[in-house]
């Protein structure tokens, strides 16, 4: 029997074969030989340094002009139940008053 590497993403020693793959059933993790290396996630982190997660209330810790208005988002306002995405704007959010808005995690910190 053949020594089979460590799943790369969660280091389990019970990798199996599948064709040409290599399979982890502790995490279900596929890799092809050779190609050890791990796509790590993005990581979103409000101004404090702390992880957001889909879900998490933040707080806008400046005011923030809203673009194509003349209103503004007042310091201190409390975003719940965020969505983190890809882009420019890490938060897709809903501020009662504004409606749908994007915003950045610079601009925020976690309740």
């Amino acid at each position: 029997m053949s020594a089979l590497p460590n799943c790369p993403k969660c280091n389990s020693e019970y990798t199996y074969e599948d064709g040409n793959l290599l399979v982890c059933p502790e995490c279900a993790y596929e890799w092809t030989p050779g190609t050890e290396k791990v796509e790590e996630e993005k990581v979103y982190k409000d101004s404090n340094g702390n992880i957001l997660i889909d879900g998490d209330t933040v707080t806008v810790i400046k005011d923030l002009k809203v673009k194509g208005s003349s209103s503004v988002v007042k310091q201190g306002t409390k975003v719940k139940n965020i969505r983190l995405v890809d882009g420019d704007h890490d938060i897709d959010c809903k501020i009662d008053g504004f409606g749908a808005m994007q915003l950045k995690t610079e601009f925020v910190k976690k309740v």
